[in-house]
């Protein structure tokens, strides 16, 4: 059950699979290359669990901020991100550039150097506590890991800056205006009797249609002021909304003509149609 025993065995499975593939002719058999590949792929992941609970348990106050994932697209926050930083790291160190332009590789070289040789590191520490004291951490293994854990964030977030557009400090603020303006739309149809707590309580799939709707609403009459503001140029607005600029005009410019009565039913349609 001690993690640096569980961090042993991980570590013992990825030099076993490592040396399997350097002991091979990969163009005799490519396919039973692509199988190790895959084998390595999975046993580093394995390791990297283990090291990330280890970090957790022996550094969890000195841990480097990772508030930097907030700035990156939804559609790479997945589990194995560290694990695809690992071998975008390997990759550079080879001079192999796959998902970036040759000369932010070279720039990002340096950092993949430093956390190659900063995890080799921590294996050899770690595996040589787990043989003398698996129950304990001294400060020598403390040290080695948070050095880790600041070049792993560091390079990490270089990496992705250079491979996609990172959301800046303003598209991060607009999206936040966005969630209050949602609450407050959730807050105010619950008061008029649009919707339930029953309904939100029990994820009523309409809600995915209804809520959007009255928010839009909301951002235009209600809340002027707030992100669907059209005071301000596409630009100033969230990508979420800027592409719709005109037709939210329009939209708008509808909702003037119509009395509090119109208004009111308008929003219990929106309530109930598909």
């Amino acid at each position: 059950p001690r993690l640096l025993s569980q961090f042993f065995f991980a570590d013992e499975r990825v030099t076993r699979v490592v040396a399997e593939i350097n002991r091979m002719d990969t163009e005799l058999d490519p396919q039973q290359y692509l199988v190790l590949l895959n084998q390595l792929h999975l046993s580093q992941a394995h390791l990297l669990t283990i090291l990330e609970r280890i970090m957790e348990e022996c550094i969890p106050t000195q841990r480097h901020s990772r508030d930097y994932l907030v700035k990156f697209p939804e559609e790479l926050l997945v589990d194995n991100l560290g694990n695809h930083m690992l071998f975008a790291a390997e990759c550079l160190l080879a001079g192999t550039f796959l998902e970036v332009e040759e000369a932010d590789g070279a720039q990002l070289r340096p950092q993949a150097r430093n956390l190659l040789c900063s995890l080799e590191l921590v294996r050899t520490v770690l595996r040589e506590q787990s043989l003398s004291q698996p129950s304990s951490y001294p400060d020598s293994v403390r040290a080695v890991l948070v050095q880790f854990d600041r070049l792993f964030a560091e390079f990490e977030l270089s990496y992705v800056s250079s491979l996609v557009a990172v959301k800046s400090p303003e598209e991060i603020y607009r999206q936040q205006e966005i969630i209050v303006l949602f609450c407050e739309t959730v807050e105010r149809a619950l008061r008029l009797g649009y919707l339930t707590q029953e309904m939100i309580d029990g994820y009523e799939p309409l809600l995915m249609f209804t809520i959007p709707r009255l928010a839009i609403i909301s951002g235009l009459l209600i809340y002027p002021e707030g992100p669907l503001s059209l005071k301000q140029s596409p630009e100033q607005m969230s990508r979420v909304f800027s592409p719709f600029y005109n037709l939210l005009k329009k939209i708008r410019d509808l909702l003037l003509v119509l009395s509090a009565e119109e208004l009111c039913l308008l929003e219990k349609s929106l309530c109930t149609a598909e």
